[in-house]
């Protein structure tokens, strides 16, 4: 019987033959079978944009993959992140996800659990706030319609190419914490039992007054995510095929 609830955020996948790529790809197959429900906490593809016929070619393997885990009897709940949105019919109809735009509550053995990708943390950022709209808008949808996905995937390329030069891991971790605590400390106050985020790219789980907070690193250098079992969180890394995870 399964029991166990997994978390992973942030695995900006692009490539095939990255190595963060083929060992999710590991790691997923590892899993099937074993596990409740799969959330994916956003940015798990370095580009996504959900057409009605066509799927980027590169990710036929992961979505495969979780073709395999949902067959399994896996749920898979997907909160968009800033570089994955409109998620579109693969994700909703063939995979039948549950889609959680802005991310929010979901209930693990009666608890209720806010899962967010975690953009949306930071309360001073009001330019980031108003470009997420105009990229999430109807508008731009419609736009992104129009223009064939080759076109779309190498203007991906080159703006993954672009974004590689800054390094993902937060430089302002302490900052960081400090502003995780104060959203989880708001969401603990409404009722929540527990927050998980992503988009920091620095693991930590942390026992804040009367709720849990935990962020769940990446899958680029770190291979870290969190498992729900037996009521408790706890965060692990995945080492490679046939390893111990820790």
């Amino acid at each position: 019987m399964k029991e166990k609830d997994l978390f992973i955020a942030d695995a900006h996948l692009l490539d095939p033959g990255d190595a963060n790529y083929r060992r999710l790809l590991t790691f997923l197959d590892e899993q099937r079978g074993r596990i409740r429900t799969l959330y994916l906490l956003g940015d798990i593809f370095d580009f996504w944009f959900g057409y009605r016929h066509t799927v980027f070619a590169p990710y036929v393997p992961i979505l495969e993959a979780l073709r395999r885990i949902r067959e399994e009897g896996t749920e898979i709940v997907y909160v968009e992140g800033n570089h994955d949105f409109h998620m579109g019919p693969f994700f909703e109809q063939t995979l039948g996800c549950r889609i959680l735009p802005d991310g929010g509550e979901v209930r693990i053995d009666d608890e209720r659990i806010f899962i967010a990708h975690g953009d949306l943390v930071r309360p001073d950022d009001p330019g980031y706030r108003l470009l997420r709209r105009c990229l999430r808008s109807r508008p731009l949808n419609w736009l992104m319609r129009l223009i064939p996905p080759d076109w779309a995937w190498s203007v991906a390329r080159w703006a993954s190419r672009q974004s590689q030069k800054t390094p993902h891991v937060d430089r302002n971790k302490g900052q960081s914490e400090a502003t995780l605590a104060s959203f989880a400390r708001q969401r603990f106050a409404e009722g929540y039992r527990a927050v998980v985020t992503g988009h920091f790219h620095s693991p930590m789980i942390r026992t804040i007054e009367e709720g849990t907070l935990v962020a769940l690193g990446d899958w680029i250098d770190q291979f870290s995510y969190a498992v729900y079992e037996d009521g408790a969180f706890s965060l692990r890394s995945f080492k490679g095929a046939g390893s111990k995870t820790d």
